[in-house]
């Protein structure tokens, strides 16, 4: 263990191993909830690897410049040039707009020796309620100096949330329910986030039920599951544009006005669309956008070059492949991406014609897991709403990108250095 006079998040992550969360007393923590819910799955040994034991260690001013670039994206996505050029490329479902701002944002970073690097921006982040319940079963670390990099109310504030955008889409029937709404739900990996959520929002009055979208009818002006109106719709979908046939009855009453929808298909398009980090990091585009000097320079630094992959510099990206982290527009979950040093000639000429971003690689941090262990790859996610940070949860992994299948890795619960 370094010195505390000395310490810093290197030291940390390469010489500390105290323990901050036991993952298996969190899953049976989870386990128990849903029993109590009568959740009709619980976590399995698919789930092994869902929550890590070690704490990831943050710096102040790291936390302060994730912050900033979180206030600095909001003020960027608001302005009418950013929306204009962004829709161009959006499906024309996005040019529909409910009257709310984007729902909770997952901003990822990776974090370097020159300070942080957004690698994406997320419309349906994933792992808020259980990185809290994470938060709250762990042991700090380092009392002295660190202090946890979440707020105890996470839980309503992302309820807050969900009922802010609802809100802000317009009066719906009083009598109304809750529908959380993803493909297969029972079977998706994060299906116990689904019951937090359920869980919280009734514990607000709201009555709530979890269904795939193909469950759902549009009847008469309303949105149904069953003869139940369904007012308000949490969305896990990454049918961002709601174009498959099972989302039609979801899609309809979307645009008829008849049901609240947070996430949207706008917030997707303004948000999440990788390519619109290629005009977020350009600071041409930005400055006529009308973007602030300081704006500009702190968008500039923090978001890694981006460029569309064409058919003018394919030649040249494929060259210099081993710079670039190959992503598809609308991807998700790290599926179709590609690091390029890992890219084949098969699968390059699979990617061609497909909309697909080159994004110059930023290696992640490490966080060692014992003195002869292979050190882990890091991702640090900031969960934000309408420019302001909510909390903060890290990754661990090995491998390409994220993921759960990682010994050690998982969730993991981040601690803020003070004065660091």
């Amino acid at each position: 263990m370094p010195c505390v006079e000395t310490v810093t998040a290197d030291a940390l992550h390469r010489d500390c191993f105290c323990v901050a969360v036991d993952p298996e007393a969190v899953r049976e923590q989870v386990n128990g909830l849903l029993a109590s819910e009568g959740a009709p799955r619980r976590l399995t040994d698919a789930h092994a690897h869902l929550f890590a034991a070690l704490p990831v260690f943050v710096p102040e001013h790291t936390i302060g410049q994730m912050e900033a670039a979180v206030r600095a994206l909001s003020a960027a996505v608001a302005t009418t040039g950013f929306v204009d050029a962004a829709l161009a490329w959006a499906p024309p479902i996005a040019h529909h707009d409910p009257g709310s701002p984007s729902g909770l944002l997952g901003f990822d970073f990776h974090l370097g020796p020159e300070g942080p690097r957004l690698i994406e921006i997320n419309t349906n982040p994933g792992g808020l309620l259980l990185n809290a319940l994470l938060a709250k079963a762990q042991r700090l670390c380092l009392p002295s100096l660190s202090v946890p990099a979440a707020s105890p109310e996470t839980e309503q504030l992302a309820i807050d949330v969900l009922l802010d955008e609802w809100r802000a889409q317009g009066e719906h029937a009083a009598d109304a329910q809750v529908a959380i709404v993803d493909e297969a739900p029972e079977q998706q990996y994060l299906y116990a986030e689904f019951m937090l959520f359920k869980r919280a929002l009734e514990a607000r009055g709201h009555r709530t039920a979890i269904c795939d979208p193909a469950d759902l009818s549009y009847v008469d002006g309303a949105l149904r599951l069953g003869e139940t109106r369904i007012g308000w719709v949490y969305n896990r979908l990454t049918d961002f544009a709601l174009a498959a046939p099972t989302s039609h009855a979801l899609r309809s009453a979307y645009l008829a006005g008849n049901v609240a929808l947070t996430p949207h298909p706008r917030a997707h398009a303004l948000w999440a669309d990788k390519r619109n980090l290629s005009l977020l990091g350009d600071r041409r585009f930005l400055a006529q956008a009308g973007l602030s000097q300081e704006v500009q320079a702190l968008l500039a630094e923090v978001i890694p070059s981006t460029v569309l992959v064409t058919a003018d510099n394919r030649e040249q990206l494929w060259a210099t492949r081993r710079d670039w982290f190959f992503k598809p527009a609308g991807g998700f979950g790290s599926r179709a991406s590609y690091r390029g040093d890992k890219l084949t000639h098969k699968t390059w000429a699979q990617m061609e014609g497909q909309a697909y971003v080159a994004q110059a690689v930023v290696p992640p941090s490490e966080r060692h897991t014992g003195r002869d262990a292979t050190p882990l790859k890091v991702d640090l996610r900031c969960y934000a709403y309408r420019g302001q940070a909510l909390f903060y949860a890290a990754r661990l992994y090995q491998g390409q990108t994220t993921n759960f299948r990682t010994a050690g890795g998982g969730f993991a619960p981040v601690l803020t250095l003070v004065n660091t």
